[in-house]
């Protein structure tokens, strides 16, 4: 009888039972699984401890009073994050440090916030609005102030859409690569007016041509000195003045200090029914599942437009529909999510880089190879929410190459500290099954099934019964199959 056999004959399967089991039900496992960045022993006892998700996710939605040292730390691990636009610009072309290496060190200390920080939902929503006002980190001119354009993204994610709108819109990142940093009234460029409407506001078939040309005149003015200094300034004699009408919006615009005629055109953008219905579509997408239900978006959108477009209250009301707890799997993990997930699974520590090749920088590359570094999606629409942009084959075989990888501790090796097998063990001697449920409920947040279990015992070729110890040849040299099988599941790769 094979071990696979062995695993499911007989009576329907139940788990090993190894101690107390998941610490978290079912249904609190989706939740965290939905608004964090992978399930954590550590993460399960914060959930615990504040009483149930609900309590959890309350003091989520607050960051400032969930402290946050160890992720807050990372910050000085690159030096040239904190740099100014010029500094930076003058780095590049003495040739002492690109711009596509600043931006690598943006990607790196991303990817080591949402590994290590406690405030899981900025971080989730702080990538979200990066992606919704998308700004490459890959460009000639804008990389110099992306840093911090994502740190205002950050600032806001959990406060106002108005606000958050108004703070991308005109930041000098948004207006280097769409190009309304060089738009003047006598040469208006319309690429952030028309990205403003069909991208990051009310969408396709809200608008037309003319209203383009109208977005355009309103946003001039907003300047930055490129190539030079690279001082980003507001020049009233660079402002299009006169009548200007977009939709329903309608202004004087005498002032040749427009920034009045953008606050209220962005304020009106904000608050328009169209925009609340595709913002709180796409959180849904984003949250529940590729297809949220036109009832779930138009409830979302309601809260959205009486709330006065606050974030937090969308989120609240999203997480207690029906829609949400049985969205249990059906959300695939992009790849730096995966990236992200392994680790915090795996338990490992990193420290600050010393070379290029420090773990800490290394994650970025794993990213790359798995399909996507963070925020270097082309585009300005964003990169894709949903899950056929990244199952196919080549996908799931990277990730399998890097849950290999990882789970023996082969690379990356520097400034990163990994579990041991033995430290695994929860106790000297246990059964192979036994091992298998605690395993699946410390990496995975789930107590074991017969197809987890199966799975294990074919990999390794050890029936459930097999008794284990720090000195059996699972224990010294095999060990790194059964963590990579976990983290090859389904239970792994969804969210």
């Amino acid at each position: 009888m094979s071990p696979a056999t062995t695993a499911t004959a007989g009576a329907p399967y139940t788990p090993a039972r190894y101690g107390a089991g998941a610490p978290l039900d079912a249904e609190q496992r989706h939740f965290v699984s939905r608004w964090s960045y992978g399930y954590t022993p550590a993460l399960a006892r914060d959930v615990l401890t504040a009483g149930g998700t609900a309590a959890w996710f309350r003091q989520q939605l607050q960051p400032s009073a969930v402290p946050d040292a160890a992720a807050d730390a990372t910050w000085g691990w690159w030096p040239s994050l904190a740099r100014s636009a010029a500094d930076l610009w003058k780095r590049q072309v003495d040739e002492v440090e690109g711009g596509w290496e600043v931006m690598a060190y943006y990607g790196s200390w991303l990817m080591l916030r949402r590994i290590t920080s406690k405030r899981q939902v900025l971080e989730l929503m702080t990538e979200f609005w990066e992606g919704h006002f998308h700004v490459p980190v890959n460009g000639d001119s804008h990389f110099v102030y992306r840093v911090p354009y994502g740190q205002v993204v950050r600032q806001h994610a959990l406060g106002t859409f108005a606000d958050l709108l108004k703070a991308t819109i005109t930041h000098p990142a948004m207006g280097l690569f769409l190009d309304n940093a060089v738009s003047t009234k006598s040469k208006p460029n319309e690429n952030l007016g028309r990205e403003l409407l069909e991208l990051h506001t009310v969408g396709r078939g809200e608008y037309t041509e003319a209203d383009v040309k109208e977005s355009a005149r309103i946003l001039t003015g907003y300047r930055v000195d490129v190539w030079r200094t690279w001082d980003a300034s507001y020049r009233p004699a660079d402002h299009a003045t006169g009548p200007v009408r977009v939709m329903g919006f309608s202004h004087a615009n005498s002032d040749p200090d427009g920034r009045a005629v953008t606050t209220a055109y962005l304020d009106y953008l904000a608050r328009h029914p169209a925009t609340a219905r595709r913002i709180c579509r796409k959180i849904a997408t984003r949250f529940v599942q590729d297809e949220p239900s036109t009832a779930l978006v138009e409830h979302l959108a309601q809260v959205y437009l009486s709330s006065g477009t606050s974030i937090p209250a969308v989120l609240r009301a999203l997480v207690v529909r029906p829609e949400f707890r049985a969205a249990r799997g059906t959300k695939m993990r992009d790849p730096g999510a995966d990236v992200v997930a392994t680790y915090r699974s795996l338990g490992a520590t990193f420290a600050k880089p010393a070379s290029t090749e420090a773990a800490a920088t290394q994650i970025l590359w794993i990213a790359s190879n798995l399909g996507q570094r963070p925020f270097e999606w082309g585009r300005p629409d964003g990169p894709p929410l949903t899950n056929s942009a990244w199952s196919s084959t080549s996908r799931a075989l990277a990730s399998f190459s890097f849950h290999w990888s990882a789970a023996g501790r082969w690379w990356p090796v520097k400034d990163i500290t990994y579990l041991a097998p033995a430290q695994w063990l929860p106790q000297a001697s246990l059964t192979f099954a036994q091992l298998v449920d605690h395993l699946c409920v410390r990496l995975l947040g789930v107590p074991s099934t017969a197809a987890l279990l199966q799975a294990c015992c074919e990999v390794t070729n050890y029936p459930p019964t097999t008794r284990i110890t720090a000195d059996h040849a699972l224990v010294k040299w095999e060990f790194h199959r059964l963590l990579s099988t976990l983290l090859d599941s389904p239970q792994h790769l969804t969210r």
